[in-house]
């Protein structure tokens, strides 16, 4: 995602952030490669957008952070999907389609 970031796009991120912690933790590379295999390199998330978003969905109360040994055998911080952050995946979820629906409207009559 590039670096200037309108307020959807950041949404953007956020949603996809917590829809790829449904199935489970996940550490920051996990995510940000969960991202660009599942969109088939269509997104591809930068740390510099990732870990302050990590960092601002933390703070929301949307994840909690665990220090745990990745697969590499590194210290690595893994986040976990919390009930808050599932009720704000369905609630962006349902912004998102709102939106894409919208855009999808105006394409079909420009």
């Amino acid at each position: 995602m590039g670096k200037q970031k309108s307020g959807a796009l950041q949404g953007a991120l956020e949603l996809l952030i917590l829809s790829s912690l449904v199935q489970g933790s996940l550490h920051g590379y996990g995510i940000a490669a969960h991202i660009e295999k599942v969109s088939e390199d269509a997104l591809r998330v930068e740390e510099g957008s990732l870990y302050p978003a990590l960092h601002r969905i933390e703070q929301n109360g949307w994840i909690k952070p665990e220090w745990r040994i990745s697969e590499t055998n590194r210290k690595a911080r893994f986040y976990t999907l919390t009930a808050a952050g599932r009720r704000q995946l369905a609630e962006e979820e349902a912004n998102w389609r709102r939106i894409t629906k919208g855009v999808d409207r105006v394409l079909r009559f420009a």
